[in-house]
């Protein structure tokens, strides 16, 4: 689902932590690859990071127990998802690394152990896993653990081209039931994840979003190489600039950047993400409140959530 690691780039064109320091205050912060932990700098990143951002999340597959634990050790406060594609066949199977979920489920076991707040499973959904969405949802509730979902998507930054759902119906119909299951959930902020996972479903049927993108404005990616992107989900690269020779004002306020951020306006792909949608969700908040809601009542007075993919996002 994505070939990151057959183009690994070289330690002589990744940025370090002099570009870092360029990075301007943000809400939030997701280190992620590839994978993270390669880095023999990440703890000095995750340093000046955390003096730049309110909350720092680390996605990584979870194979270096020793490095994660470490880090942890050193920074309780930063949040870890690991990856797991599902319950260990199948994982094991997608990944391709050996014993992938025994060590990733180790890791988050070691984290856990250790009191680390925030952390959790990363799921990214497709055909030959979408029976394992609810087990291994079930497994992060009973650990007390977060669980975040994903749909394989293509670009340019995955060199991945051919990623596709085949079986919509049998996918939707796991998401719907994962959707009920955050819905009837204690917290409110389940309540919020089951309006993003309403947007996969919306996605996985190839509706336009329910909220406009607005990456490049509210939210930007940082490649391995400095360029600062809209985000990493478009079919070619495009660039506001590169930190490497520019400051952070002369990229963010270019004509470059405004350029860029009209082709993020006109792009056809209607990716959903929680990098940009869930920007979206904040900005335009009474959108998905006014979904849960509605939904919550309906649940309230005993009656079915309408998860008909025709009625849209503000049912």
């Amino acid at each position: 689902m994505c070939e990151v690691w057959k183009n690994p780039t070289k330690p002589s064109v990744e940025i370090g932590i002099d570009v870092i320091e360029k990075l301007p205050e943000t809400f939030f912060t997701n280190i992620t690859g590839g994978e993270p932990f390669v880095r023999q700098d990440l703890p000095e990143i995750v340093e000046v990071l955390r003096k730049k951002t309110r909350r720092i999340v680390i996605s990584t597959n979870g194979y270096f127990t020793d490095k994660i634990v470490s880090l942890c050790e050193q920074y309780p406060d930063i949040g870890v998802r690991i990856s797991l594609e599902g319950l260990p066949k199948t994982n094991d199977t997608i990944r391709g690394i050996p014993d992938g979920f025994d060590r990733g489920l180790r890791t988050l076991l070691e984290l856990w152990s250790m009191g680390i707040k925030d952390i959790g499973f990363a799921m990214t959904v497709q055909d030959l896993n979408c029976r394992d969405l609810l087990p291994l949802y079930h497994l992060a509730k009973g650990l007390g653990c977060e669980f975040a979902t994903a749909i394989v998507h293509n670009s340019h930054y995955f060199y991945k081209w051919d990623n596709k759902i085949n079986d919509k119906e049998s996918i939707c119909t796991e998401f719907k039931k994962l959707i009920e299951e955050l819905l009837c959930s204690k917290r409110p902020k389940d309540w919020f994840r089951a309006y993003f996972n309403w947007g996969l479903v919306n996605y996985i049927y190839g509706n336009g979003r329910f909220l406009p993108c607005d990456m490049g404005s509210n939210g930007f990616f940082v490649d391995p190489a400095g360029d600062v992107l809209a985000c990493n989900g478009m079919d070619q690269k495009q660039s506001m600039g590169n930190l490497k020779t520019q400051s952070w004002d002369q990229i963010w306020h270019s004509k470059q950047a405004d350029e860029v951020r009209q082709t993020v306006k006109n792009c056809p792909k209607n990716c959903w993400m929680i990098g940009n949608a869930a920007p979206a969700m904040w900005q335009n908040l009474k959108i998905p409140a006014t979904w849960v809601i509605k939904n919550k009542l309906k649940l309230l007075f005993g009656k079915n959530v309408n998860l008909d993919i025709n009625s849209g996002g503000n049912i």
